[in-house]
């Protein structure tokens, strides 16, 4: 334990946490007690699968170590108290606290609400929300169990109780003044700023290398070591909505916490079939397969930094495609900025796959992003989407869902081979903007 500023710091077991009482020195033994002013508890069955997941993973990763000393330990997050005296309330760390007690009452079959259990299990819940996610999630957990056999099933909760004592650890952070509870509570969960997307990926996959110590410093100082604009815009600008339209999907413009399931990766340890391609395949990625998490989320954020740079300075410094960064630099506008990003994205997918610049192929990505641009006069990242995946618009001159064909194309001279229709030239006079744009363009 550590006492610092009246701020006391320990790490405990989760079966310690969920004692009847808890110790942060070896002075004090309290209850843990939800305040009435907490919010209601909103973990859904995925949030609970996920924690379940991670578990269960600890369990397994530990299978081999019999002896205590070397088991290895999983942090399961923060729990933030306020030391009011009569009890430890919980300030930050309700949810998760609320879903291990959750698992421990299904593993212990109920038989742990006697004088000696914790406060969280005695605690009356008024709140409908908080009534119907304890139900809804307790039945996730009955479930999630429910996929072993009575045999399976009995050793799997066996070995969770393990977990709980052994394994399984929280970061306890308990502080005298409420106020300052508070303040810890907003630099915990904002630091006055939500968390990027991708630092939010860092963290998750930083955590499943906990076990490779080299690796995570390495990790980390490749990632420092890049601007966090580069990563930032590699995600919202280029992989998430190559990765969408490929599969005919649209996406929003940019990238948000609600997408980062897409990159959590496949655990090393599991058992699917898809998995263990992907293990084999490793370190070769492509946009639109799986990776293993851990250390090939950075070497797959290094690899696309580099092929993007690459693309870009190809496309910028090769005669052969001078006329390309000539029109876009001639083109300033919003629109403009869309479409430039639609053709390096098409070409991004298009090198991923195979590998190549061939001149021809890279014409017709580039004369059917442009197109686009001459079809409409006010040109939003709706368009580019609709566009994107070949969603049919009577003012769109070419209906080619473009990624999902490079996705799909055997041989890269089937992109080359495409026709790419450029507008009548009587569609053209109607829009006096874009007279000059298209003389360039039919010169092609």
């Amino acid at each position: 334990m550590e006492v610092k500023e009246g701020k006391t710091f320990g790490i405990i077991s989760v079966d310690s946490l969920l004692g009847e009482k808890i110790t942060i020195n070896q002075k004090d033994y309290k209850k843990v007690n939800i305040p009435n002013y907490q919010r209601p508890y909103k973990w859904r069955g995925k949030n609970v699968l996920d924690l379940l997941g991670d578990i269960n993973s600890s369990i397994n990763k530990n299978l081999n170590h019999s002896n205590f000393e070397q088991k290895i330990k999983y942090r399961v997050g923060t729990v933030i108290l306020h030391d009011n005296e009569d009890y430890y309330d919980i300030v930050d760390g309700q949810q998760r606290m609320i879903t291990l007690a959750l698992i421990k009452f299904y593993i212990e079959d109920g038989n742990i609400c006697d004088k000696d259990c914790s406060n969280i299990f005695k605690q009356n819940f008024n709140n409908k929300i908080t009534q119907q996610n304890i139900y809804k999630n307790y039945k996730v957990i009955e479930d999630w169990f429910s996929a072993y056999d009575s045999n399976e099933k009995r050793e799997r909760k066996e070995k969770f109780k393990e977990a709980f004592k052994n394994i399984l650890e929280v970061v306890i952070l308990t502080v005298k003044k409420q106020s300052e509870a508070f303040q810890l509570f907003d630099s915990q969960n904002t630091r006055g700023k939500a968390l990027e997307p991708h630092d939010l990926l860092k963290a998750y996959h930083l955590r499943e290398m906990k076990d490779k110590p080299y690796e995570m410093k390495e990790a980390v100082k490749e990632w420092e070591n890049r601007e966090p604009t580069e990563i930032k815009e590699l995600f919202a600008l280029y992989l998430y909505p190559i990765l969408k339209w490929e599969r005919w999907q649209k996406c929003n413009y940019g990238f948000t916490v609600n997408n980062i399931d897409t990159y959590k990766g496949i655990r090393e340890d599991s058992s699917y079939t898809y998995a263990k391609r992907a293990l084999r395949a490793s370190p070769y990625f492509q946009i639109n397969q799986p990776y293993i998490a851990g250390n090939d989320f950075f070497e797959m954020v290094k690899h696309y930094c580099n092929l993007k740079n690459n693309v870009k300075n190809e496309i910028e410094n090769n005669k052969k495609f001078a006329y390309i960064k000539e029109i876009f630099k001639a083109e300033n506008s919003v629109g403009g900025e869309y479409v430039e990003n639609l053709f390096y994205c098409a070409v991004m997918s298009y090198y991923d796959k195979f590998h190549n610049f061939e001149e021809l192929a890279i014409k017709k990505l580039f004369m059917w992003a442009m197109t686009l641009r001459v079809n409409l006069l006010h040109l939003g990242y709706d368009s580019i989407n609709k566009y994107a995946i070949g969603e049919y618009n009577e003012k769109y001159t070419n209906h080619i869902d473009m990624f999902s064909k490079i996705y799909h194309a055997r041989l890269h001279n089937e992109i080359s081979n495409m026709q790419v229709r450029l507008p009548s030239e009587e569609d053209i006079l109607k829009k006096k903007k874009w007279h000059e744009l298209y003389k360039k363009l039919k010169n092609l």
